[in-house]
């Protein structure tokens, strides 16, 4: 995905500016070079783009640009179908919002318990991130009141509707004013996007970048296996030729996702499986170790293909091969992404070739198919993270920042900086990366020690 424009020509304040700049944010993807000067405009506006394609950026950007800080009452509001969604999405506008610390910035979503967020919101916040059936929990109870509301967004709007959520969509809108700036941004355009839109908008202007333009940089090839038993061996041959850095390996099921997590833990391959009977905590914590490196291998049903932010895969493995093609392209999205080459390989058996076909004619470009004889793998390839993730019992309802918890590492702990990871601060826990060889001293420092000179509990997630 190459980037074409840059955003100091889009009239940007200079303090944004300089905060992009220092995110290496210097030029614009395409969803956001086409359908920035629409946003910025106030412009209703429409997006089609898969996920990575920078649309948070898109969005986030023109709600920093409207706000009025003189008002303490939510201005924007993002809907998200997922509560893991909602956290990345509060996350990236939080970066995008470093330029001041005065921005309030709220996720309203399953996994914390109701009370901490009705407290939240009686200390204002200026962008609420939730999902549907949260905020319109909130609503009715009169915690959450949108009579400030400038923009209005709608985030990953067809899998919202495919889960069930245009009942709540259209309840939530209802308590919104009349003029205000609505945006829906989608990985596909199916008929339910076209009605919601035209409940919801006003003349919006419409932007869709193509897939095959984002997948230009990642290295689609193709596997025939025999049988369903020959999957186990494959995948290890693959992993072993290949030898990516980190990948995440989708799979049809749970059951499936189970058995492939074992197989590659019994190889030395640290790996972790996620897939909707998970709890919401444990889910959270499967990501987090994936994203801050503690974790080689994620195993997922689709789950994972939409809607998480998981940055710098090196490979994405289709175990089991999607009978959608747009369904492979939201899987394979999650390498190559932000100009990064990528590499997707996937496993197919004899009669699900057709899919291939379905595959090839969408993207215009041919399957590459290799033989699994001709690779080549190191047989003494393995897995094992260079990080690790210790739990901290406080987070952003104790005002802990990641700067708190690096100061107690170096500090206190007496690590050195390039030993310390990805901090992410939750609602009411932490979670921090420490290179592994320098974990237990960590854990055993800051029990013994405090964070901004309070104690918490302290361990290995």
């Amino acid at each position: 995905m190459t980037a074409t424009k840059k955003f100091k020509s889009l009239g940007l304040s200079a303090e944004i500016l300089a905060n992009l700049e220092s995110l290496k944010y210097l030029e614009m993807t395409p969803i956001q070079e086409q359908g920035l000067p629409f946003v910025l405009a106030g412009r209703d506006f429409i997006g089609q783009a898969n996920t990575g394609s920078g649309k948070t950026a898109a969005f986030g950007l023109g709600i920093l640009m409207k706000l009025d800080m003189n008002i303490n009452d939510p201005q924007a509001l993002v809907l998200c179908p997922t509560r893991e969604l909602a956290d990345q999405v509060c996350v990236e506008i939080r970066r995008l919002a470093r330029f001041t610390n005065n921005i309030k910035v709220l996720t309203l979503a399953g996994g914390t318990e109701e009370r901490h967020k009705i407290k939240s919101l009686k200390q204002g916040a200026h962008i609420v991130v939730g999902t549907p059936g949260r905020i319109i929990k909130l609503i009715e109870k009169g915690a959450l009141k949108l009579d400030a509301l400038k923009i209005f967004v709608l985030d990953e709007a067809d899998r919202l509707l495919e889960l069930g959520f245009i009942g709540e969509i259209n309840a939530i809108a209802a308590h919104t004013p009349q003029i205000r700036q609505t945006m829906l941004f989608s990985a596909t355009f199916p008929n339910g996007i076209k009605a919601l839109s035209s409940d919801l908008q006003d003349n919006p202007a419409q932007v869709s970048v193509d897939s095959q333009h984002e997948l230009n940089d990642t290295k689609q090839l193709f596997f025939k296996v025999e049988g369903e038993d020959h999957k186990p061996d494959a995948l290890m041959l693959l992993l072993g030729h290949y030898k990516p850095e980190s990948a995440v390996v989708f799979c049809k099921s749970r059951i499936v996702c189970a058995k492939v997590a074992q197989l590659l833990r019994k190889g030395k391959m640290e790996a972790l499986e996620i897939h909707s009977d998970l709890e919401q905590q444990d889910r959270t914590l499967v990501l987090a170790k994936f994203a801050n490196k503690s974790c080689c291998i994620l195993v997922a049903t689709n789950l994972a293909a939409r809607g998480l932010d998981i940055k710098d895969v090196g490979a994405v493995i289709n175990y089991d091969l999607p009978s959608e093609h747009e369904l492979y392209i939201h899987r394979i999205g999650r390498t190559g992404r932000a100009g990064r080459s990528g590499l997707a390989l996937s496993l197919f058996i004899g009669k699900e070739r057709y899919y291939l076909a379905d595959i090839a004619d969408y993207l215009k470009v041919a399957c590459q198919i290799v033989e699994l004889n001709d690779l080549r793998p190191d047989k003494t390839f393995i897995l094992k993270p260079s990080m690790a993730t210790i739990y901290i019992s406080g987070g952003r309802k104790d005002n802990i920042r990641p700067g708190d918890i690096l100061g107690a590492l170096t500090k206190e702990a007496g690590l050195q900086g390039k030993d310390v990871g990805t901090i992410r601060i939750l609602e009411v826990n932490s979670y921090v990366a420490v290179a592994v060889s320098q974990v237990n001293q960590a854990i055993t420092r800051l029990q013994a020690g405090k964070i901004k000179g309070k104690k918490y509990r302290v361990g290995k997630a």
